[in-house]
């Protein structure tokens, strides 16, 4: 089994998952309205990271790390996360049996604007970048980096997954981060994809996006004992082909995607699917009517976009990571933003957080080019719950 040991999120609510979940929880959210963003021509909002405070953060961890390195701003956010998960997963990173996997849309992308004060040389290389964090940490192996569009993060961890059945590694540290430039805001918005206020997911007076920066890791361990344990059971990856930015109108690839991993399964006990849920007009509609040819229709959907903004290479990672810790405290959280259903089926769609008592998830992603990918999370139960669940049911027989 591919058993998650630990994690770590880094956004504008927060250093850390714990400070992160917290707010969530609340439905606090940092997406702002922003006029005059580095010449960006139109008023957009975005949740954005305090940049003073990201490398104050990052000045505490730099003694720590191998001598030479001046980082970016996307660099300092990796490191920052992959360092917090590291604090409590108990291995050696500097292990050749550990490999690095990062997921991006742009890494670097900024130092290619003119008004950049460094060269970008090299550094504008999602693999360049992804080898100098993993010199580092110490780590020597070739990191795996993956790109592909708004599904990276959970197309990294479908690479973890398959490296570690591999039996070529023991671990994989995932890291999925983005950050915003001119270059990204101004192409949203000649796609007239951006919304001037915050997004309403899945609601009928939905009119776009919001942009958002994050960096979220997730460590992974192959084990034949999970008890306790959050596991990818699986996941699937599929392209419809569509269009270059339009999602299928048929919900085709996501719905092939979800029947992959969702094959044999017992659908009771799903205790919701995290959708992408971008509060763009037509990946909402999709998203709607894939759910509902997978069967998943009576299953409660929520997404993190009103919280986060759309964090792009971040978003498969931070957002299951966030559904494992919700699921944990038998919560289904809110879909911050929505207020009245504005899709063709009626997926389940709350405003509220929900209670749940089930330990299985589905984390649903698609993205320009018409790809598309999800994975079935499952909690497998610790000893303990499972001898006081059997103790239970024996009780219960006996005296039946």
């Amino acid at each position: 089994m591919i058993a998650k040991i630990g994690d770590c999120i880094v956004s504008p609510l927060g250093y850390g998952t714990g400070e992160n979940y917290e707010a969530v929880k609340a439905g606090k959210s940092m997406l702002t309205t922003y006029s005059g963003w580095h010449d960006v021509p139109q008023p957009f909002t975005a949740s954005l990271m305090d940049w003073d405070q990201v490398h104050s953060h990052f000045l505490s961890i730099a003694n720590g790390l191998a001598s030479g390195a001046q980082c970016t701003r996307f660099e300092q956010l990796c490191l920052l996360a992959i360092t917090g998960a590291l604090a409590t997963a108990g291995i050696d990173i500097a292990s050749p049996r550990v490999l690095l996997v990062f997921s991006s849309t742009k890494g670097n992308v900024e130092l290619l604007d003119s008004r950049s004060p460094r060269c970008p040389g090299q550094s504008v290389l999602l693999g360049v970048t992804a080898r100098k964090i993993a010199r580092l940490l110490g780590n020597p192996n070739t990191p795996i980096t993956v790109s592909n569009a708004c599904i990276s993060g959970l197309c990294a961890q479908i690479v973890a997954m398959r490296a570690l059945e591999s039996g070529r590694y023991d671990c994989a540290v995932v890291t999925g981060a983005d950050v915003q430039s001119r270059f990204i805001v101004s192409g949203f918005q000649s796609f007239h994809a951006l919304s001037p206020v915050a997004c309403k997911p899945f609601d009928r007076d939905r009119c776009g996006l919001n942009l958002g920066e994050a960096a979220a890791t997730i460590i992974y361990k192959r084990t034949a004992q999970a008890h306790g344990l959050w596991t990818a059971a699986r996941g699937a990856i599929r392209n419809d082909a569509n269009h270059i930015s339009g999602p299928s109108r048929t919900g085709e690839g996501s719905y092939r995607a979800l029947r992959a991993v969702l094959q044999g399964q017992d659908l009771n006990k799903i205790a919701m699917v995290n959708c992408h849920g971008t509060s763009t007009l037509y990946n909402d509609e999709m998203e709607s009517i894939a759910i509902d040819r997978a069967g998943l229709i009576d299953v409660p959907v929520n997404t993190m976009k009103g919280y986060y903004g759309h964090t792009m290479g971040a978003a498969g990672v931070l957002e299951a990571v966030l559904s494992m810790h919700s699921i944990d405290d038998h919560t289904v959280l809110a879909t911050r933003g929505f207020e009245h259903l504005g899709v063709s089926h009626p997926v389940k769609v709350s405003n509220e957080n929900r209670y749940t008592a089930k330990q299985e998830f589905v984390k649903l992603l698609s993205g320009f080019g018409g790809c598309n990918a999800a994975i079935l999370y499952k909690k497998i139960a610790d000893e303990t719950s499972q001898q006081h669940n059997n103790t239970k049911e024996g009780e219960t027989s006996c005296t039946g």
